[in-house]
């Protein structure tokens, strides 16, 4: 019966919508069998895309670590699926990456700079609450490369809020709130930048998501939080 019903709903949606529903309920059937204590990397797309998984293994970290990104996600939906993106995982380190999609101009009026901080205030405030004891570890916004999408109008406007700037101006707000927690802010940019600040031209698909030579630095740049 509650195959039939995921059926049902996958066939309502389309496009973004549909690959997030059908990543969650993979994620939910995953949780119930997934080993509770362990390492978790969660957020959105740049999370998704991360091969952490294979990265430990092939670095031979000797730890399982599991990954719950969903892109797309914005850090209503992070809150809204958080007991399947982060709780039901019982995890003894979390790794958080989420909050560059809620970089956009908003439909309500609300500065996003605000709503992102609001909420990222909200996800700190369960994992205090559902996860006492537990380090969670914000990881920094990464870098993006304006120049690349130049002549794509889609990229472009996406890339309008989210600039270098903002991006900078966000994870000071975010190291700021993450110490007032007592968590820990970790920026693992080292290496992924050129001499403009941007983010390399050839760790980029299309000046936002990276490609795994770019993971491959940022896992180095963690390993001491392991």
């Amino acid at each position: 019966m509650e195959q039939c019903l995921y059926s049902d709903t996958i066939t309502t949606l389309s496009g973004l919508a549909r690959e997030q529903y059908i990543r969650l309920i993979n994620y939910q059937e995953l949780n119930k069998t997934a080993q509770k204590g362990q390492i978790l990397f969660t957020g959105s797309s740049l999370m998704e895309q991360f091969p952490i998984n294979e990265l430990s293994i092939s670095h031979n970290l000797g730890k399982i670590v599991y990954n719950r990104g969903i892109g797309g996600y914005k850090t209503d939906d992070f809150l809204q699926h958080i007991d399947t993106m982060l709780f039901d995982l019982e995890p003894s380190k979390v790794f958080l990456n989420i909050g560059t999609n809620d970089m956009n101009e908003r439909e309500d009026g609300e500065n996003w700079q605000s709503h992102l901080m609001s909420n990222y205030r909200k996800i700190l405030d369960l994992c205090k609450e559902n996860l006492p004891g537990t380090p969670v570890y914000i990881m920094a916004f990464y870098p993006v490369n304006p120049v690349i999408p130049a002549a794509q109008p889609l990229l472009s406007n996406m890339l309008k809020i989210r600039t270098m700037d903002n991006l900078s101006l966000a994870n000071r707000a975010i190291a700021e709130l993450a110490a007032s927690y007592g968590y820990q802010y970790i920026d693992a940019n080292q290496g992924l930048t050129d001499d403009n600040g941007n983010l390399k031209a050839e760790f980029t698909v299309e000046g936002v998501h990276m490609f795994a030579d770019a993971y491959e630095i940022v896992y180095r740049n963690l390993l001491p939080y392991l």
